[in-house]
């Protein structure tokens, strides 16, 4: 840094005139300005047990200048109003973006908690939302478009629709299941969303989208395009499972997953423990007692098991057959069917 030294002389530089934008600023924060130097001033008189009001008027004096800067909170709002819904969330939003002043679309994005499981299910952190909602909505912020995080509760089913007609598009995110396990009905809820898009409204994805392409076996349609993979198979019975496993299992390291869901329960990402691939699919089958490494996408924890015991727990969940498991998942992935 440059010491100058108290006696030297001092050579005062050349003043320039403001610009007009300048003096604009400075007259903008000159209420700032005075109402802080107002506060410090307060602090130094007070003993330091009122230090702590006196910081709170400086905060007050800056939000007081502020509002000379930015629009009032008071003007009209560019969101919809969903005051009539329950506010579902156990934190403020925090971590969502400020919306835009001037949204191009209003969008939404619906989530539905589950009351009788640990933080309305496994794909919820403790806020209540879902993981990926924050980002997803602050994606559509950057991009001029407003996002309100929504819950869907069946009681208000009617009111949570009328409000839904407000927005422009709706960006639905309840895992599969999910609606019906917390007291409501799954196919109410679709063609209620199917309404929704026959007056105009945007809806990703639609149920109809969910239905057709929603399930895990949608990447077996695309199994022989460019973009796809051979050994990608779905089972649907006990020997499909049993000899499709072994088989793929004895090419390459497999992800083996539920058909329908996105919370990472029953999604596996399984390894031979030997690491002894065949080179082509189809060469050979793994046997019954290979072992086979494992970690749970839910909650990356990992497991060891036999190809038996894994076909086992797919089957018919924990029994005398299937070893110890430490997931909270219980298995019996084909009692589904295709629905």
């Amino acid at each position: 840094f440059a010491q100058r030294h108290r006696n030297s002389p001092q050579r005062r530089p050349a003043r320039l005139a403001p610009s007009a934008s300048a003096m604009v600023f400075r007259a903008a924060l000159r209420p700032l300005r005075r109402l802080s130097g107002r506060a410090a001033t307060f602090a130094v008189r007070q003993p330091v047990g009122a230090r702590s009001l006196a910081a709170g008027s400086a905060v007050a004096a800056g939000a007081c200048a502020a509002g000379t800067l930015l629009p009032s909170r008071c003007a009209e709002s560019p969101l919809v109003d969903v005051s009539c819904l329950t506010k579902v969330a156990k934190t403020d939003d925090i971590g969502l973006l400020p919306q835009p002043l001037n949204p191009k679309y209003k969008t939404a994005l619906v989530q539905f908690y589950v009351p009788s499981q640990p933080f309305g299910g496994s794909d919820k952190s403790a806020s209540g939302h879902r993981y990926d909602s924050l980002p997803i909505a602050n994606g559509m912020i950057a991009s001029g478009m407003s996002c309100q995080l929504l819950h869907y509760v069946p009681s208000e089913h009617d009111t949570f629709f009328k409000v839904l007609e407000g927005f422009d598009a709706i960006i639905v995110r309840c895992n599969p299941g999910q609606i019906n396990a917390g007291g409501g009905d799954q196919m109410k809820f679709d063609d209620s969303m199917r309404a929704l898009q026959k007056k105009g409204l945007q809806v990703w994805p639609s149920p109809d989208v969910m239905m057709n392409m929603g399930a895990k076996d949608a990447l077996c349609k695309i199994a022989d395009l460019e973009i796809g993979l051979p050994d990608t198979l779905a089972y649907y019975s006990k020997e499909a499972l049993d000899e499709g496993f072994k088989k793929t299992m004895a090419f390459q390291p497999r992800v083996i997953k539920q058909n329908r869901g996105s919370s990472g329960e029953g999604i596996w990402i399984i390894k031979l423990k030997s690491g002894s691939y065949c080179s082509a699919f189809g060469e050979r089958s793994c046997t019954d007692d290979e072992l086979l490494d494992m970690m749970e996408a839910n909650d990356n924890h990992s497991e060891e098991h036999t190809v038996a015991e894994f076909v086992e727990f797919c089957l018919n969940g924990r029994t005398s057959k299937s070893g110890t498991w430490t997931t909270k998942g219980v298995g019996k992935y084909l009692e589904g069917g295709k629905a």
